[in-house]
């Protein structure tokens, strides 16, 4: 049960763009492929959705080859694919029949992801009345009359209305503004309550770690790391520390050979090489008699992991 891609590789020419890329998704949740630009995230993508020929490799659901006829996939593309000329409601009733959205359906699921996305005032304008208080005609939408970001949110409804069980997001909130991302994050949760796989591809590290159980991050067409997040994390141990004192206890942090990231009036941001020093450390504050009011160590974050492996190779 589940989603299985195994030994995927793409090549033009003499140039392979995705190097035999594997992983599963035996159990609902968020899957991250994350990668700098040209490392492969959307091909992968493009190919897992046998939307691109692959050179090698199988991707299958539920043990039967992955196809928009084998399961109920929505998908939300990088590129924008709407027409821009065209009515919206037009455009989303003509994806949802494609989706083989029932038609005595189709209205009622466009009302629920439109009041959802807060996207009324596009798909249901109201009219306007003019001096004599008559009823203007409402023209329809069309896309060209919408920001970026709320065409990004059109295209992540047309996504939506077959109830997919497979959701694939490809930069889903590139484009959005804070309050727009806040939406479709509450909309992601829902779906992740819901037991929906979700495979997400994303330069936002901190909006992916919300979300992410397990991770691919891509390299010049190859996973440089793979695996479940907390499990990688607890690979690197904990060496974020974030220290706040009532006295300055900077001499201290120094004489031990502490990397100090930040230092502002007796709070300092640490580079600790893992327990073992940051345990002598408080002992050190406490032999001292420094009062310690803040002793936070942690792991490191999705982004120091994705520059660590990522940026020396860039």
């Amino acid at each position: 049960m589940g989603l299985i891609v195994r030994d995927l590789s793409k090549k033009y020419g003499d140039k392979t763009v995705v190097d035999h890329i594997s992983f599963e998704m035996d159990k609902p949740g968020v899957y991250a492929l994350l990668g700098t630009n040209g490392a492969g995230k959307t091909t992968t993508i493009r190919m897992i959705l046998d939307m691109l020929d692959k050179n090698t490799g199988e991707v299958l659901w539920n043990d039967r080859p992955l196809s928009f006829e084998t399961c109920n996939i929505g998908y939300l593309a990088e590129e924008r694919g709407l027409y821009l000329k065209y009515p919206l409601m037009d455009q989303i009733k003509y994806f949802g029949r494609l989706r083989d959205v029932p038609e005595d359906e189709l209205d009622e699921k466009i009302r629920y992801w439109s009041d959802r996305l807060k996207l009324d005032e596009y798909l249901y304008p109201t009219a306007s009345e003019d001096k004599k208080g008559r009823k203007k005609k409402v023209k329809p939408k069309s896309p060209d009359q919408l920001s970026k970001g709320n065409q990004q949110k059109i295209q992540f409804l047309i996504a939506m209305l077959s109830d997919p069980e497979l959701i694939v997001l490809d930069e889903p909130f590139s484009g959005l503004d804070p309050v727009n991302t806040d939406i479709l994050k509450n909309v992601v949760r829902e779906q992740i309550e819901a037991g929906k796989f979700i495979i997400m591809s994303s330069h936002q590290m901190a909006v992916v770690e919300e979300f992410c159980t397990d991770i691919t991050i891509l390299s010049k067409a190859k996973a440089v790391v793979k695996g479940n997040l907390n499990e990688i994390k607890k690979g690197y141990g904990r060496v974020n520390l974030n220290l706040k004192c009532e006295q300055d206890c900077r001499s201290i942090i120094d004489k031990m050979g502490i990397t100090v990231l930040t230092d502002k009036e007796c709070e300092y941001s640490l580079k600790v090489t893992g327990d073992a020093q940051a345990n002598e450390l408080l002992a050190k504050l406490v032999e001292n008699k420094i009062n310690v009011i803040k002793f936070d160590l942690s792991e490191l974050s999705l982004h120091e992991i994705f520059v660590k492996e990522v940026g020396a190779d860039e």
